[in-house]
């Protein structure tokens, strides 16, 4: 009786572990096509991935509440990347995929006085409630940032840079594998760092 038990609460507990791996099972690999989605922007403009052929695109996970966020946000790093995107025409997606009740969801209201109050600079602020679009990419953490080029192919994801910490003082110090990127394929040249572990809070999803 009790082997019959144990066998069946770790025949659950693999089900769940085999039902959360499959939710991120068909993230998109580097050098293949991005996947299409179409969402709602902080101001209720709907943003469809294929709007924006020929450019490209960097999707950014956000979620305020997490220190890691606040560290690229307080000391300007972050927005100093969207800047730069923005004078190259670049279009900069930041995505909340944070569940309502959990930290980081917002109100398109609150998305909108935070960008002000923070100055960030995105092409728009994606809100991905229920989580579709996190997971159709495999986002895990927040940042968790993703490059499409001009041929809407998956060119980098991973994290901002290289020192996994909340230290405004590291960045100074860090190797910032987006800006690279960017460079890189601004300069019409190949992604030389395509991936990277990413680092940050863990995306709020919904349960």
């Amino acid at each position: 009786m009790k082997r019959t038990i144990l066998t069946s609460v770790f025949l659950g507990f693999g089900f769940f572990a085999i039902l959360t791996m499959a939710s991120f099972s068909a993230e998109p690999e580097i050098g293949k096509a991005a996947p299409d989605f179409t969402l709602p922007d902080s101001f209720g403009k709907n943003h469809s991935l294929t709007d924006y052929a020929g450019k490209i695109v960097i999707l950014e996970w956000l979620n305020h509440g997490c220190p890691f966020v606040k560290k690229h946000y307080d000391s300007g790093n972050m927005q100093k990347l969207q800047k730069m995107a923005k004078e190259n025409g670049v279009v900069w997606f930041s995505v909340i995929s944070s569940a309502p009740g959990k930290q980081g969801y917002s109100t398109p209201e609150q998305a909108n006085e935070t960008a002000k109050d923070k100055n960030a600079l995105p092409s728009a602020i994606l809100l991905d409630p229920e989580g579709t679009v996190g997971k159709q990419y495999g986002a895990k953490t927040t940042p968790h940032l993703y490059i499409i080029n001009r041929g809407g192919l998956l060119a980098y994801k991973g994290g901002i840079d290289d020192i996994r910490s909340t230290d405004v003082n590291d960045i100074a110090k860090a190797k910032n594998y987006v800006l690279f990127a960017l460079e890189e394929l601004l300069s019409g040249k190949d992604v030389s760092v395509k991936t990277s572990q990413p680092y940050g809070c863990s995306v709020k999803y919904k349960d």
